[in-house]
């Protein structure tokens, strides 16, 4: 998957101005965590890739993974997870504070 400057938010392939609300990366490899408001509250999508450069040089990105992207895959799943773990309780709470 090339990087074209648009940023597709997990949904199908369609491209969104939105912007991620975070980015983790570990090496090559990074977890972008999307934020959508539905008619059911704020919901978070995660997509990830690995970065490379191709053989003429240029930056590419691909969601292939080899054995020794997995650790550093599975670690910005995990915090990927735990920011939008806290983002929800501060949102709860915020709802709380509101009532």
């Amino acid at each position: 998957m090339a990087s074209n400057g648009k940023h597709s938010n997990g949904n199908g392939g369609k491209a969104k101005a939105n912007p991620p609300v975070h980015t983790v990366r570990y090496g090559a490899v990074k977890a972008v965590v999307w934020e959508n408001q539905t008619q059911h509250g704020t919901m978070h999508n995660v997509t990830v890739s690995r970065s490379y450069r191709d053989e003429q040089g240029e930056w590419q990105e691909s969601s292939s993974f080899g054995g020794d992207d997995l650790l550093p895959l599975a670690k910005a799943l995990d915090a990927a997870h735990s920011w939008i773990h806290e983002h929800r309780q501060k949102d709860k709470e915020s709802e709380k504070q509101a009532a």
